[in-house]
């Protein structure tokens, strides 16, 4: 799954002058499930008190698979869409997609979150072929 670039977009990135909102709205038509999946997880993230807010719905198909892996792989994609969140991003068994607020990056929620020890704990037969 390839960002969808247009004509004025990739002219602008060949003169050196992408903006992150242009990055950003790219990434938002391209990869529609992964913003939805994304944006909703920032949403709820808004709306608690929370440290961290996360989706653990696998995706209906591989191509929504896909969109997740390709916006949460690319440092460039994910970094923009961190910018324009607000948050950092964390990403388990490719699909299970974590926000967290600034201020607890590098505290004990995020540091379980992202560990070996949290990986193989989030592991399950279903999700050996994901």
């Amino acid at each position: 799954m390839s960002l969808d670039v247009s004509p004025e977009l990739l002219d602008s990135a060949a003169r050196g002058e992408v903006t992150d909102a242009a990055f950003v709205d790219c990434v938002r038509t391209s990869l529609p499930y992964a913003w939805t999946v994304i944006s909703s997880t920032v949403a709820d993230l808004e709306l608690s008190d929370g440290e961290l807010a996360d989706h653990e719905v696998p995706p209906p198909s591989e191509a929504e698979r896909g969109q997740l892996l390709r916006a949460l792989a690319s440092d460039a994609i994910r970094g923009g869409l961190e910018r324009h969140f607000g948050v950092t991003l964390a990403f388990q068994n490719c699909h299970r997609v974590a926000a967290f607020r600034p201020e607890a990056v590098d505290g004990a929620t995020y540091r379980e979150f992202t560990s070996p020890r949290g990986q193989l704990l989030n592991q399950s037969p279903e999700l050996r072929d994901c």
